[in-house]
């Protein structure tokens, strides 16, 4: 990259990285998306502080991406109406993380997303790394 272009450059917007989500999405298999159903993907530069706290996270730094909902193991037919299954997103941590790997920023979402859909089908973190590390 030339410097006038540094100069110019930005980092990616909220909205940047809601559509990588959204192609990172769209490129899962389209049996999984159907299974997904109602999921929804957000995007915001930082976690709430409450959230945090819930999960004993101190830096908030360390939480790229979260899964809130029911896991589709424990979904039942009869239960009363709740709120969408969400993917959540953390800007300013991605951006941070990104910065500080080799991989690109498409595929770092790409990574998070998996691993929070797979919160929706009811896998643990242990259950994902077990995964990736087959690979």
């Amino acid at each position: 990259m030339k410097s006038g272009e540094l100069n110019r450059a930005k980092a990616p917007s909220l909205g940047d990285l809601e559509a990588l989500a959204y192609e990172s999405f769209a490129a899962l298999p389209a049996e999984f998306r159907a299974l997904c159903g109602d999921v929804v993907i957000l995007v915001d530069d930082w976690p709430e502080p409450d959230v945090l706290k819930e999960l004993g996270i101190v830096n908030e730094l360390e939480l790229t991406g979260l899964y809130t909902g029911v896991a589709l193991t424990h979904q039942e037919s009869l239960a009363p109406p709740r709120l969408p299954n969400t993917v959540h997103l953390y800007r300013v941590p991605l951006l941070l993380e990104w910065a500080e790997t080799d991989v690109t920023l498409g595929d770092l979402i790409n990574h998070v997303i998996v691993h929070e859909i797979g919160h929706h089908f009811g896998l643990s973190d242990d259950d994902m790394h077990a995964i990736e590390d087959s690979d």
